[in-house]
């Protein structure tokens, strides 16, 4: 049985109407979401002019707009859920929940959107639909137990025969990495592998494994074998390819990540805030290394300020902050932090988990980028104790201690620079990046 058709018997009176032929095309804009392979939003939106009732179709939408945090499509999302409601009154009707989930997310309670589609996954375990969408929201807010544990209720009913298993595999692994748990992430990953070779969201787990571990060398070996499967047309492609600059940044070749920059990243189609946050990540560790970056702030920062940055998650206004900052826009960088206190002031929903992060975060960028370096350091001592919760992956939230790490070293705070550098070194051996780190610091302690 499809994936569709499995998810379809969940909820079959409401969304077998509308659907008929259209079948194939569900399963085929599924695949595309769980996979993260094409443009399954696009695909939703050209199924539902074709049939602008179906319900199924209508929840596809929905859960892809959600899980993309995709702001600008409130107004199709709240089409969505008003057909959902027309066609679905009946509160025993799954595509019911999934219309109440999407709804909470509209009213902008994240968590309680999380708490609706959690529920559903305890319900109906294949639901994909709704487990793709738990697991992105549980990514958001910074839930890193349920990334894994979610995921782990519901797969003692899944099997190798079901359509979709890699992919909740695939999420399993991810899950399982960022609690720390490589060896068995990198297992479960490679199992997802074996079953769909090349699932984008496989590849990306095992990226994040060996850069966790410090096995630059390997990571670059591993994304160049599979660059045919990830490095156009998937929801990692440019991800990815921050991955791939990474290793080389690991591994001392600043250049070669400068080129990934050039090549992968400032080129990519993608215009979403996310793809620009890679971006900022990027530069921003190269401007850590002293890499003369020339005009590409510029151009980063200019694309950030063709976004708008109002309600959206604190973890975007951070990114666009170093671009800002880099660039020498200290007005626009000024504008942003204002807009975090008026969010926090006016907020009435639970608080993303980088909230508290994020303005300090941004006054430590703004306070490096002058050159001010015992500054960002006391501003960075404010939150070190959260700077797990910056609102991404652990790899991710590495760019604040790489931060922490080179405003000390430049502030001349050689115990504090120490513990840091023996922290980073603690956790990746292997890392050439903290052999350099390392010997600053011991040259810094010779000299007094």
């Amino acid at each position: 049985m499809s994936a569709a058709a499995s998810l379809q018997t969940a909820m079959p009176r409401s969304t077998e109407r509308g659907t008929g032929d259209s079948l194939p095309r569900l399963e085929r804009v599924l695949d595309l979401a769980h996979t993260h392979r094409g443009n399954p939003s696009a695909e939703a939106d050209r199924l539902l002019a074709d049939e602008p009732q179906s319900v199924f179709g209508h929840c596809l939408r929905a859960a892809l707009i959600v899980r993309a945090d995709d702001r600008g499509g409130r107004s199709a999302l709240a089409a969505s859920v008003a057909v959902i409601d027309a066609a679905c009154p009946n509160r025993n009707d799954p595509a019911y929940w999934h219309a109440e989930a999407a709804r909470a997310w509209l009213d902008g309670n994240s968590a309680l959107a999380l708490e609706r589609y959690g529920a559903i996954v305890i319900d109906c375990p294949h639901d994909i639909l709704a487990l793709v969408v738990a697991h992105a929201l549980d990514f958001r807010l910074g839930r890193r137990r349920m990334l894994r544990d979610r995921i782990a209720q519901v797969l003692p009913e899944w099997n190798a025969s079901m359509p979709g298993y890699a992919s909740v595999l695939a999420m399993y692994a991810f899950g399982l990495e960022e609690n720390g748990q490589y060896r068995r992430a990198e297992k479960i990953a490679r199992g997802a592998l074996a079953l769909d070779h090349g699932h984008p969201g496989a590849i990306h787990t095992i990226a994040h494994v060996m850069e966790m571990r410090g096995r630059a060398r390997e990571g670059l070996a591993f994304l160049a074998a599979t660059e045919s499967a990830w490095i156009e047309g998937t929801g990692f492609s440019v991800h990815l390819a921050w991955h791939r600059a990474l290793f080389h940044l690991d591994a001392d070749d600043p250049q070669s990540a400068l080129a990934v920059y050039d090549a992968q990243i400032a080129r990519a189609p993608a215009s979403g805030m996310a793809a620009l946050a890679d971006a900022s990540a990027l530069l921003w560790r190269l401007q850590l290394r002293n890499v003369d970056v020339g005009a590409r702030w510029r151009a980063l920062a200019d694309r950030w300020q063709m976004q708008v940055l109002d309600g959206a998650r604190p973890f975007y206004a951070v990114h666009a902050t170093m671009a800002y900052a880099a660039a020498g826009r200290a007005a626009a960088a000024a504008r942003v932090i204002e807009a975090l206190q008026k969010t926090d002031m006016r907020s009435t929903w639970p608080s993303p988990p980088e909230e508290a992060l994020a303005q300090p975060f941004c006054e430590a960028v703004l306070a490096f980028a002058r050159s001010d370096y015992a500054a960002a350091v006391d501003f960075l001592l404010q939150v070190r104790h959260i700077a797990h919760r910056c609102g991404g992956s652990l790899a991710q939230c590495d760019l604040i201690h790489l931060t922490f790490t080179e405003a000390a070293l430049r502030a001349r705070k050689a115990r504090l620079a120490r513990a840091l550098v023996a922290e980073r070194s603690a956790q990746k051996p292997a890392s050439r990046l903290n052999r350099l780190l390392q010997r600053r610091v011991g040259l810094m302690l010779a000299m007094g």
